[in-house]
């Protein structure tokens, strides 16, 4: 696997030289002059290299080596160190990937860990734009960051539509496992890419401060933008979980009403049954002493009596709607 997926120079907006990540030291960065390098999935050794060349705090470098962080934002003297969490929907399920960034002055580092869509993209927009990459380092890190919020929207969005479906399958059909577990593993992916966005919206919002390295006072409107993202996709999260909540209650209560239906059923024939079994019993005691015993129209009249109660209870639970 190809640990090194991009490693170039840039000066005022526009790509000078691809580099050789072996030959760093050999190129030298100035204030318009730095040093873009994407990563996946690196080794150690790569990242003592890189932390060598640029001089990156080993706590950031031990971060990036083992993943699995939080979303956040550390300072480290000079520098920025970043991680954010990526999303892709793939089938119905929601993988999260990691991305780490390293900012300075002549330098921007991205190291990608899990799926995640790769940063070319990213890196030919700012390239097509020198009058914008001009700006530097901190144009870099809101492209980036700018990547990953907006790839969170397609993400809501096919959530959306397959709560869409549920809603369906919940009004048209009877209650089902299936469905239950459908809306419980929405749920969780919704709940977990909430834990994901969440703090961009903090890390924007830090990046818009006055004290941070890097981070230029023409950029914050950038990043703001950034914000404004984040906060509607924290939103539209927020929006599904809701109709989720909704759709299991639904789904609950039409199971509910099909159990009482049922119920009512049972006890409207449990009734009539009630009646015949109520006179056979008695028959059944064999008393000598009965008035209709010997009548010979005792057994017709009495078969007719059930047949005229049974009659009349049907008709009154079908009344009701109890059958």
């Amino acid at each position: 696997m190809n640990m090194v997926v991009g490693c170039a120079a840039y000066e005022d907006g526009r790509k000078i030289a691809d580099l050789d990540i072996e030959r760093l030291n050999e190129f030298e960065t100035t204030k318009t002059r730095f040093v873009w390098i994407g990563l996946h999935e690196p080794n150690l050794d790569l990242l003592q290299k890189v932390q060598k060349r640029f001089g990156l705090h080993e706590l950031a470098i031990e971060d990036a080596q083992n993943a699995h962080q939080r979303p956040k934002l550390d300072v480290y003297g000079e520098s920025l160190f970043m991680v954010l969490q990526t999303a892709q929907r793939v089938g119905h399920a929601t993988q999260f990937g990691e991305t780490h960034v390293f900012a300075g002055r002549g330098y921007v580092i991205t190291v990608r860990h899990g799926p995640s869509s790769s940063y070319k993209e990213v890196r030919a927009r700012c390239e097509s734009t020198p009058r914008m990459l001009k700006k530097g380092e901190d144009f870099v890190l809101y492209a980036i960051m700018d990547f990953i919020v907006d790839n969170y929207i397609p993400v809501v969005d096919c959530m959306e539509a397959e709560i869409d479906e549920l809603e369906d399958e919940v009004f048209k059909h009877a209650f089902r496992r299936e469905t239950v577990e459908q809306i419980y593993q929405l749920k969780r992916d919704l709940l977990e890419l909430r834990r994901k966005v969440a703090p961009v919206v903090d890390i924007a919002n830090r990046l818009m401060r006055f004290d941070l390295p890097v981070i230029d006072k023409d950029t914050h409107p950038y990043f703001r933008d950034v914000l404004d993202h984040a906060i509607r996709v924290n939103d539209s999260v927020d929006y599904l979980r809701e109709l989720l909540n909704s759709a299991l209650e639904v789904n609950l209560l039409l199971a509910s009403v099909d159990q009482s239906e049922i119920t009512k059923k049972l006890a409207s024939w449990a009734a009539i049954l009630a009646v015949p079994t109520a006179v056979a019993g008695i028959y059944g005691m064999n008393f000598q002493f009965m008035p209709e015993l010997h009548w010979e129209l005792g057994y017709p009249v009495t078969l007719l009596l059930i047949l005229g109660v049974c009659g009349f209870l049907y008709w009154r639970f079908k009344r009701t709607r109890w059958l």
